[in-house]
């Protein structure tokens, strides 16, 4: 509901609404977006060129940025279908990891979506197969092919702890148009990605809000606030994970358990797990001095603890963690203590648990300052999902999908919604 004044909490949800009302209003919602959306003659031609694989499930992957969430899926797939080991001794090595693909997988990306340039660049130097990149805005995309899955981490500014919590942010909106998709190419399943902030906004409700809209497209509904470290991520990161089963589909989605901390089979990742074997002065580093406002906390861990969560900017980034330990003077202030260097682009990447292989695009202008080509590399990083992370809770998704039958549909598909 839009509130008639302006400012800070211009939208608020409404609450004792029935479902059917919720429905009413999210499918209005749409209807308004979709006839905003100009009539493209070449999208019909665009969507006739995707090329699905008969032996597996197809999948669109919406806001994809650098792949995280997508290489996650990846390995998940490879490993119902050729068990962890295999999956292991090829991760490491881009040709191997090829070869294992070529062998077969559960699930194939048919469609991608990222409207900024240099996370799409990112996403089709690694994933060079027959996927079909879409740089478009999803606010201009009209139809979505149809698909099994679907997989995204849609914008979240407003939400996040580290931005403006504006309700009336209307980035926040765009979830509306990842329901679009949705109901336009009723996967089985979707899965949608945020940061903590998502819960705790307008007191709870707006995620109250969120969810039901979710249902309300004929979807099934859980979600959960997961810690990347449990899962074998060396990094302090809780986001939130909305899994969406269709209400026909038979599969109960159950969220896996931590494989990792105290009382665990595994001991949580350190830092010295993960970096302590990359180059000590590396020249992927954003440099400079530091803010004060960078200064106003700790923003050094010990090598035998987990990581901060990675920041989508060079600037903000953390501090590598050999030296001193930074020393708090005063309320929100701290001081560097000897030399000190922020984390580079590829430690930061090892945190986030992409191979040393995956390319980050950094523009290639090389008229451009080097913090600003490293910072588009930090940015895509710091927005990317773990990609173990990913892989843990996809991996229940892509073990069911193994057992069910692939459903070929090359019809032409121009969906009215209503």
């Amino acid at each position: 509901m839009k509130i008639n004044k302006r400012g800070r909490g211009k939208f608020k949800p409404l609450s004792n609404y029935e479902n059917s009302d919720i429905k009413n209003i999210l499918f209005e919602k749409i209807y308004e977006e979709t006839n905003l959306i100009i009539e493209n003659n070449e999208e019909e031609s665009f969507f006739n060129t995707i090329k699905r694989s008969t032996d597996s499930h197809s999948v669109i992957s919406l806001f994809s940025g650098a792949g995280g969430l997508d290489l996650g899926l990846e390995l998940a797939s490879l490993v119902s279908l050729h068990g962890e080991e295999a999956v292991t001794k090829s991760f490491n090595s881009k040709e191997e990891f090829k070869k294992l693909i070529d062998k077969g997988t559960v699930t194939e990306t048919i469609y991608s979506n990222d409207i900024f340039r240099e996370s799409a660049i990112t996403y089709k130097t690694n994933f060079p197969n027959q996927v079909i990149q879409d740089s478009r805005d999803i606010r201009n995309i009209k139809y979505f092919p149809d698909c099994d899955l679907i997989l995204g981490g849609f914008p979240c500014p407003g939400f996040s702890s580290a931005g403006p919590r504006l309700i009336d942010d209307e980035r926040n909106f765009l979830y509306i148009h990842f329901i679009r998709a949705i109901i336009q190419a009723s996967p089985k399943v979707f899965v949608a990605e945020n940061v903590k902030g998502l819960l705790t906004l307008g007191k709870g409700e707006v995620a109250k809000q969120i969810m039901e809209d979710f249902a309300s497209a004929g979807y099934k509904i859980k979600y959960q606030l997961v810690n990347a470290r449990d899962y074998g991520v060396p990094q302090l990161r809780e986001r939130v994970f909305i899994v969406g089963v269709r209400q026909d589909v038979d599969f109960d989605y159950k969220f896996p358990e931590p494989t990792h901390g105290p009382s665990r089979e595994n001991e949580y990742v350190t830092l010295e797990n993960a970096i302590s074997d990359l180059p000590v002065n590396p020249l992927d580093v954003y440099s400079g001095g530091f803010s004060s406002m960078y200064l106003s906390r700790n923003r050094k861990k010990d090598w035998t603890d987990q990581a901060f969560t990675i920041q989508a900017s060079g600037r903000q980034a953390q501090l590598w963690p050999g030296g001193e330990k930074m020393l708090k003077v005063g309320i929100d202030e701290w001081k560097l203590i000897g030399e000190n260097r922020r984390l580079s682009v590829r430690e930061s990447a090892r945190i986030q648990t992409f191979p040393d292989w995956w390319e980050f695009h950094d523009g290639e202008n090389m008229n451009t300052q080097l913090n600003n080509r490293l910072d588009k590399q930090y940015k895509q990083i710091g927005n990317a999902v773990p990609v173990l992370l990913a892989l843990r809770i996809l991996q229940p998704i892509t073990d069911w999908l193994k057992t069910e039958e692939v459903i070929k549909n090359n019809t032409e598909k121009q969906l009215e919604l209503f």
